[in-house]
């Protein structure tokens, strides 16, 4: 019998019959190793465990400990939740049911709305089919026997799928017991694996994201390997819910959307105006600090010049359109074209480069309805945005020049640690990228050795580079161990081609600048809406457009507190007085839900006295402190942008 020789992480190799199991190799290795297998990593690339292994290859074991696995998992019970939904539902039509970042969903079309009950039925389903431990099986078949299967079954949308999504004419399904779901995979090798898992919410969702399909109906979910994991996921649910921005959003003024002017725009309230206000007038500021000239370019542009950077041609879906004196427009969905025409207005020599052109520019982009969510995924935003244009000398310290920007501004606003990914070329498909191999190299070890410098670490996402260059993409973890996805930094050897963008070298020739793209905030509206989901809206004082809350005790200290916010303004503070007639408790507590980060209360002692008695947000009653002082200590906070309320 043929043998192959299987390499394992240690580096050690071991020689086994070519059909041989991943799972068999980890029964050779060890019981608990076999045991807790989840699926195998083949020379790179995850499989289920029971697959034949037919070559030599480099092979890992993935367990529940592996990072890998955790997808693997909520897969199979997006899975197992659609089994379970098709016993108790006869006739219920399966949509798509994907991983996503917290768990995962299944969309079913049944007529009828799922209830609660349904959903603890649903659960106890799921659970019965765990405990049966049905195998999970890997099953090719021809395309078209594929969409007979399913045609049978009445399961048009899963027809409508394999019909697109299937490669060449083989189609993969996954098999348990009498279910059978259209995926690539790979699976837990039985439904027993599944672990813990829980269903949280249903909600409408069109077919596809589409308002022009049908509705169905989506269930959400969650799996782990373990209940202690699930029920700390569980527990940072309940925290989040508390920490919502469209909730906060609304309670504190910040902004709002309404139908009526189209779905997925932003206004923002005079509260929320000042933060955004706020944010750009430091983002301005660092900026400048470090060479970048501030712009501003047009909303529209004619369709031309789209189609010279290639957006008309990738990115149409995307775009708004409309005509004027029979030419088409394109309302903009990027900054970029605008910034490269005006480095293009007079010709650069190398000694004149770095240009960096920066730009708090709003864009608009055709999203669909079923995926915009509050601030966080909106159809008009603000970027801030900017085009470094260098030449490949520079490029390194350019790179390193952005990332220390990036820690400083991130910082400010309380993010101090984050996840890096490095998506590079996939050199085996060459032309799928812009540039050269030759470019791709140095824009590659330009990345890394910034990030290195950083002592940043990385992970290396190969193939998911942009077509036109490598880039770094950092997700932020807030205050409850979420990842956001917020900064990029990325070449590009693209658009300066399409543009023809050059600069004169040493040697008198042109030559094409090498273009950086970088978006550090990634855009203000999801920015601001993270940062109310990390603060849970308590943002630090500099800013808030209310520092400070007078709370006079009785009328008699009306007069007294309208003399302390003038004297709080003029020093450049922003203090409002409750004047209402509440006793001071009502004050106080609707100070705290309006999460103002300091209350001055006043009374007749602190009248006489010229004092005040200082609460300060997270910190209660700090007692009574000349008004000076308290001036003072909020002016340094203010002044040093710090991110506590002190005194």
């Amino acid at each position: 019998m043929q043998e192959i020789s299987i390499t394992l992480p240690d580096g050690s190799t071991q020689k086994v019959p070519k059909g041989t199991s991943a799972l068999e190799v980890a029964e050779r290795i060890g019981k608990r190793l076999a045991r807790d297998a989840v699926a195998a990593e083949v020379d790179g690339r995850v499989v289920d465990v029971y697959l034949p292994l037919e070559r030599d290859c480099r092979l890992r074991i993935l367990t529940p400990r592996d990072e890998e696995a955790l997808e693997i998992f909520r897969h199979t019970a997006s899975h197992l939740l659609a089994h379970a939904v098709t016993e108790l539902f006869p006739g219920v039509r399966i949509g798509i049911g994907p991983v996503i970042d917290e768990g995962f969903y299944y969309d079913f079309d049944k007529g009828t709305p799922f209830t609660a009950e349904d959903l603890e039925r649903i659960e106890e389903k799921m659970a019965e089919l765990v405990r049966a431990d049905f195998p999970v099986r890997r099953v090719e078949m021809p395309k078209d026997e594929a969409i007979a299967y399913f045609k049978k079954l009445g399961d048009t949308l899963k027809v409508e799928i394999i019909e697109e999504k299937a490669e060449g004419d083989t189609a993969s399904c996954y098999k348990q017991d009498s279910f059978m779901d259209f995926c690539r995979g790979p699976h837990l090798p039985s439904t027993g694996k599944v672990g813990a898992f829980k269903l949280l919410s249903v909600a409408g969702a069109y077919w596809r994201g589409d308002e022009r399909n049908p509705m169905l109906q989506r269930i959400y979910g969650t799996a782990f390997a373990t209940r202690r994991e699930l029920d700390e996921h569980l527990q940072r649910l309940e925290e989040a819910k508390k920490r919502d921005h469209i909730k906060l959003g609304k309670r504190l003024g910040l902004f709002s959307v309404h139908e009526e002017a189209g779905a997925g725009l932003v206004f923002w309230h005079p509260r929320g105006a000042f933060v955004r206000e706020r944010i750009e007038a430091f983002l301005k500021e660092e900026h400048r600090l470090r060479g970048y000239d501030l712009v501003y370019t047009p909303h529209i542009a004619r369709g031309e010049l789209w189609k010279t950077s290639g957006h008309y041609e990738f990115f149409k879906e995307n775009m708004y359109f409309f005509e004027q004196d029979e030419e088409e427009y394109v309302i903009k969905p990027m900054n970029c074209p605008g910034h490269i025409l005006m480095y293009q207005t007079s010709m650069k020599s190398y000694r004149e480069l770095p240009v960096r052109t920066a730009e708090l520019g709003t864009v608009y982009r055709c999203e669909r309805s079923g995926v915009l969510h509050g601030m966080l995924r909106v159809r008009g935003f603000t970027q801030d945005d900017a085009h470094i244009f260098c030449t490949p000398e520079q490029v390194e310290e350019e790179i390193g020049g952005v990332l220390d920007l990036l820690e400083r501004i991130l910082k400010t606003f309380g993010f101090s640690e984050y996840a890096v990914d490095l998506s590079t070329w996939d050199p085996g498909h060459r032309e799928s990228y812009a540039g050269t191999a030759e470019g791709w190299a140095l824009a590659e070890e330009a990345l890394v050795k910034a990030l290195r410098r950083k002592g940043w670490d990385f992970a290396r996402k190969e193939g998911e580079a942009a077509f036109y260059g490598p880039k770094i993409d950092v997700q932020l973890v807030d205050a409850i161990g979420r990842k956001w996805q917020c900064s990029t930094v990325q070449f590009d050897f693209n658009l300066p081609r399409r543009f023809d963008v050059t600069y004169v070298g040493a040697d008198s020739k042109r030559h094409h600048v090498f273009m950086i793209h970088r978006a550090l905030l990634g855009s203000l509206e999801r920015f601001v809406g993270m940062l109310i989901e990390h603060h849970a809206g308590a943002f630090p004082l500099w800013l808030c457009a209310e520092q400070a809350r007078v709370l006079p005790v009785t009328d008699r200290s009306l007069e007294y507190a309208e003399a302390l916010r003038r004297e709080f303004a003029e020093a450049g503070l922003r203090a409002t007085v409750d004047s209402r007639g509440d006793k001071i408790g009502a004050k106080i507590r609707d100070a705290e839900m309006d999460k103002i980060p300091v209350m001055l209360i006043v009374g007749d002692k602190e009248a006489a006295a010229r004092t005040v008695s200082v609460r300060a947000r997270g910190q209660g009653d700090l007692g009574t402190k000349p008004c000076g002082e308290v001036k003072a200590r909020l002016l340094e906070l203010e002044r040093t942008r710090s991110l506590a309320v002190s005194f």
